[in-house]
Order: structure tokens, then C-alpha cells, then sequence
């Protein structure tokens, strides 16, 4: 059985997981280690917007950060992560059949 307390770590990550730019991030890092101007270069975003968001995912465990010289080089912490988001835009991609159906 399910404690709270593992109810509320859940909840945290669906929280963290619902913005489509942290989403994109963790996409970009599923497929490698990435320093925060590739991601920056990656995903289009703003260098103070990409950190920020990193620090949300750091917070909650989803990435780890380690310095190579004067980058800070971001990866997944586990795979768990890029299943879940993986299976999120499978099923986000799968037409919905009563889609466009009128009541």
C-alpha cells in the first residue's frame, strides 16, 4: 500500500512535470549529458530561464549536475524519469477517439 508520504513525492514530480519547458529539458537529457549552453543552443530557451528550471529539476531529484571545467554538465539522475515522460508523449500523441465528436 501507497504511504502519504510517497503520495506527496508523486505529486511533486506530476507538479514538476507539468511544464512543457522542464518536459523539453528532460526530453534533451534522456538522450545525453548536456552543459547548460547546449541545452540553451537545444531548446531555444534563455540561458536564466533553461538554469532556472535545471534548479527546479535538481531540487526534486530528477537531474544531477556535475563541473567540467567551467560548465556544469546536467543528466538524468535515473531512467525512471525518461520512461515516464516518454510514456506521457506517447499517450499525449495518441488520437483521443472521441476527439472532434459533437455530444
Amino acid at each position: 500500500m501507497t504511504d502519504r508520504q510517497e503520495l506527496a513525492r508523486a505529486a511533486e514530480l506530476f507538479r514538476t512535470l507539468g511544464s512543457e519547458s522542464r518536459l523539453e529539458l528532460l526530453v534533451l537529457l534522456a538522450a545525453e549529458a548536456l552543459s547548460v549552453s547546449k541545452l540553451v543552443e537545444l531548446s531555444g530557451m534563455n540561458q536564466p530561464l533553461v538554469s532556472q528550471h535545471l534548479r527546479t529539476l535538481r531540487e526534486v531529484g530528477l537531474v544531477s549536475v556535475e563541473a567540467q571545467g567551467r560548465e556544469r554538465v546536467y543528466r538524468l539522475q535515473d531512467q525512471h524519469v525518461a520512461h515516464v515522460v516518454a510514456d506521457a508523449l506517447t499517450h499525449a500523441g495518441e488520437a483521443c477517439p472521441d476527439e472532434g465528436v459533437s455530444p
